[in-house]
């Protein structure tokens, strides 16, 4: 079972056990979230693919981690102009562990329990008053 999660404006493909680096999330290391934004999800035998979200479908995860990415250098250069400017960046990250997946059928289930009964008994009813009179 995989889901397809929304987050941090990136999209990534998770499955329970898995470890992922997401874009910083409020909470402490070892508290548990649930990220409700979710794209797809497959159980291994069918397919929910949301629009744009899949109803119902709930991933939880554990925070192992809050941290900050290797650094990255910005470098700005003007030729023969005397123009330099160099900056440094590190961004915050997340790291999380799948613990699972959740909600693939709800959209089905729903649809499944609107289907209407069956209207044979109420036209038998009044056959049968029609011929007792």
């Amino acid at each position: 079972m995989y889901a397809v999660v929304r987050t941090g404006g990136k999209q990534y493909k998770v499955a329970p056990g898995d470890v992922v680096l997401v874009e910083k999330l409020d909470g402490e290391a070892g508290a548990e979230i649930k990220l409700d934004d979710i794209l797809m999800v497959n159980d291994g035998t069918t397919t929910v693919i949301g629009s744009p979200t899949v109803e119902g479908a709930v991933v939880t995860a554990s925070i192992i981690e809050q941290g900050r990415a290797d650094k990255i250098l910005v470098f700005k250069k003007k030729r023969r102009q005397g123009y330099r400017r160099m900056a440094g960046h590190r961004q915050d990250q997340t790291v999380l562990r799948i613990l699972d997946v959740a909600g693939a059928g709800a959209k089905k289930k729903k649809a499944a329990a609107k289907k209407p009964a069956a209207k044979k008994e109420a036209p038998a009813d009044k056959a049968e008053a029609a011929t007792e009179e």
